[in-house]
This record gives C-alpha cells, sequence and structure tokens, in this order.
C-alpha cells in the first residue's frame, strides 16, 4: 500500500474544532466488515451495537498540560512542547522558535520553574533540564495549557476550557500528551448501560506521545515505523482477557491506541500478560490481528499511521468508501468530532 492511497478530500469545515456540549451527542457511523455496509448511528446507543459477553476495552491514559509558554533571557517568547519524560528532571521538547534556543541558555516559566536547554540536535529534537521549587510535575499542572492537535486552535490567554473536555471520564494514569480521543464519547451513564448489558469492561494504559501523530513519510507503507509508547497491563486485565478470548467473546477496543497496546501485548507473548514497557508495534498492510474483534474509533487524519491502523482493520477500500459517506453525510472529523464502529 502506498502513502497516497490514503488521502482523501475533506472540506475544512467538516474539522471539529470544538467539542459537543454532551459527549454521548456525537454520530456514529456502523460499518460491518463482512456485508460492507454501513448506517449511521447516534453514540448514545452504542451500548445496544454490542454484543452480550463482549469485553470492552479503554486507555485509561490522562493527559497532563504538557504546552508550556515561557521566555528567554532576552525576553523572546518561547512555546515549550513536552514530549518525553527521560528522567532526572530532563525532557524532550519540541520548541518554537527553535532557533532562539542554544545549549548552556535558559528559559524562564511562572512560579519559578526555569529549564536550561542542555541538548540541541540537528533533528529538531531538544534537551532540556528542569529546576523547579517543589515537585515538577504539579508546577507544570499548574502552569500547563492542555497539547491540542494543531488545526484545533485556542489563544494562549483564553481560559483553558479544554483542561477537562479533552480528558476522558475514565481517565486515570497521567502520561499523555493527546487524548485517546475515541474515549471522549464516553460518560458515566453510557458505561453503567454497557456493563448492565452484560459487557465486562477493562482497561489498559498507553500513554499517547508523539509516536502517534509523527507524520508518515514514507511512500511504501510497509516501511513506516510508529515510535515506541509506554504501556502498561495489570494481571487482573490480563487474566480476564485471556478468558474471554479463551471463552471465544469478542474483544472490542476502543481506540487505535487500544489496538496497539492489545495486538502488541498478545503478540509478544503469545498470549496477554502483566507487563510495563514500551509497545513497539506499527500495523502495516499484511498485519493479521490477534485480539482485537471489533474496533471504535475517530475519523483519522489523511495518510496517517492511525488512518493506515483501520484500513489494514477494515481493508483500504472499505474504509475509502466508509470515509467518502461520512463526509456526505457532513460527519464531524478528527479529536473531537464523531465517531465509527468497525465489527
Amino acid at each position: 500500500m502506498k502513502r497516497s492511497e490514503l488521502n482523501f478530500e475533506l472540506p475544512p469545515e467538516l474539522i471539529a474544532s470544538e467539542a459537543l456540549s454532551e459527549r454521548s451527542a456525537s454520530r456514529l457511523l456502523k460499518l460491518d466488515r463482512s456485508s460492507a455496509r454501513f448506517s449511521n448511528e447516534q453514540f448514545a446507543e452504542f451500548p445496544d451495537l454490542l454484543r452480550t459477553g463482549d469485553v470492552l476495552v479503554l486507555n485509561d491514559t490522562k493527559v497532563f498540560p504538557a504546552r508550556l509558554f515561557g521566555r528567554t533571557e532576552s525576553g523572546g517568547n518561547v512555546e515549550i512542547f513536552l514530549v518525553e519524560d527521560i528522567g532526572e528532571n530532563r525532557w524532550q521538547v519540541l520548541a518554537r522558535p527553535a532557533k532562539r534556543l542554544k545549549p548552556g541558555r535558559f528559559v524562564f516559566f511562572d512560579e519559578g520553574l526555569k529549564a536550561e536547554i542542555a541538548e540541541k540536535h540537528d533533528d529538531g529534537k531538544i534537551v532540556v533540564r528542569f529546576d523547579a521549587d517543589g515537585d515538577l510535575d504539579a508546577a507544570i499542572d499548574r502552569i500547563g495549557k492542555t497539547p491540542l492537535p494543531p488545526y484545533i486552535k485556542r489563544l494562549r490567554d483564553e481560559p483553558d476550557h479544554d483542561r477537562e473536555r479533552y480528558q476522558t471520564v475514565f481517565a486515570r494514569t497521567r502520561g499523555a500528551i493527546a487524548a485517546p480521543t475515541a474515549g471522549l464519547h464516553f460518560t458515566p451513564e453510557i458505561l453503567d448501560r454497557i456493563r448492565s448489558n452484560g459487557v465486562e469492561i477493562l482497561t489498559v494504559t498507553l500513554h499517547v506521545g508523539y509516536g502517534t501523530f509523527e507524520p508518515v513519510r514514507a511512500e511504501d507503507l510497509s516501511e513506516h515505523r510508529v515510535l515506541p509508547e509506554r504501556f502498561s497491563m495489570n494481571a487482573e486485565t490480563a487474566e480476564r482477557l485471556n478468558a474471554a478470548r479463551n471463552g471465544g467473546r469478542r474483544i472490542v477496543a476502543v481506540g487505535t491506541t487500544t489496538t496497539r497496546t492489545l495486538e502488541y501485548s498478545i503478540g509478544k507473548n503469545g498470549e496477554f500478560r502483566e507487563e510495563t514497557g514500551y509497545a513497539d508495534l506499527t500495523i502495516t498492510p499484511g498485519y493479521r490481528f490477534k485480539a482485537v474483534g471489533a474496533l471504535l474509533t475517530n475519523f483519522h487524519l489523511p495518510e496517517s499511521s492511525l488512518l493506515l491502523l483501520v484500513s489494514v482493520f477494515a481493508g483500504r477500500e472499505l474504509i475509502m468508501k466508509a470515509y467518502e459517506h461520512a463526509v456526505g453525510e457532513r460527519y464531524r472529523f478528527y479529536s473531537y468530532g464523531d465517531c465509527m464502529f468497525i465489527e
């Protein structure tokens, strides 16, 4: 498959720049792989689309405010985007404008937080070392801004309304720089309805990092690789997933990040196991899914690794037809948009 085969035309007005006032008010495109048919539904009816005995798996990662706005020693404004914690108060970051940052120089933030530029590499990667009065995570949580995707425009001096909305209601484990957006549609009431319908709900953790969104540069998609991302699965979840799989019950993944976690775990071990580490899996054409039987996912960017994953899961032609249908029916796209249930 070529990268250009994952392109599609999307009117700009269909990109959702705001979240709906009610999480579960989004629309849902139901896609049946066996019949190649799709139907227009409402997410509020998602519990009724699941089968008794299904296992629904959520990603409980929690987004932290990874955008920091500071000043250089000469007074210039700088935005620092935290990408990966590499230990000892050191972070790999993206910055703009990066040209202002030289090794040995400092960036100053509110509340006495400052960062020294420790390393600057030719590929654009920058490593900073923070100096905080007290707990660094707490300082970041106080002064940071929600790391929204670039197609969602926010002004720096606006209240951070997205801090709650760009977070799932089941978020528990701090560490993501972006939300697992398929989970944004759920409410506590929807989750209660799912349980009452005889569906088991489990959680895993994959901290969504830059690798999920890094542009696909390889024209031949078999050559693309997604950067490893931190994940964890506890012993109880692993045991319950193994029991479900051995019993022939369907595992339904909420989101591509959950899918990668499940497929990585079972592909590495042959069964689900308690584990914490880095999920190192890129799903490309020819991959055979071993764990996930159905997938709830948002609509993704053209030529992205996320669109590639769902295309491998359902077939490129069928996904492209579904996206064409969604555009025609005026579905809302991307992080704050509507969703698709593929079974």
